[in-house]
């Protein structure tokens, strides 16, 4: 078992962090095969803030990795990552990616109950609404 209870999976070679993870892998090759996208990328890597030097202290990078960059057929480019919760590092990293890149950052997850595939905002909302209605 991996963070956060998520279970490594290997499909084609290639071992990823979740199930769910995996799983996109799967559909997004569908998609390439059947010419709905134009291309898929694994793990690309965006940084964030450069390494430095301050009182002779060197500091890392800050580098966002995410599962998935995808071309759509007309070449707009979609970063997914498929996440069950966001932690406190990843907000950050978000909100740092999100000042610095143009492309779109989509968050999935992947939710049986409602139909599979679901933005992590849309199922933390429907979440809320189904725990309000029975409290």
């Amino acid at each position: 078992m991996a963070k956060y209870h998520n279970k490594k999976t290997v499909i084609d070679g290639i071992t990823f962090d979740s199930k769910a993870e995996a799983l996109y892998y799967e559909q997004l090759k569908q998609l390439k095969e059947n010419k709905q996208i134009k291309d898929f990328e694994l793990q690309p890597r965006f940084l964030l803030q450069e390494a430095f030097k301050k009182n002779g202290k060197t500091f890392r990078k800050i580098e966002y990795i995410a599962d998935f960059k995808v071309t759509n057929l007309d070449d707009s480019v979609e970063i997914i990552d498929i996440k069950g919760v966001e932690t406190e590092a990843f907000k950050l990293k978000k909100k740092l990616f999100e000042r610095k890149y143009l492309y779109k950052l989509t968050l999935l997850t992947y939710v049986k109950k409602y139909g599979g595939w679901i933005e992590l905002d849309e199922y933390s909302r429907l979440k809320k609404a189904g725990k309000k209605a029975k409290g």
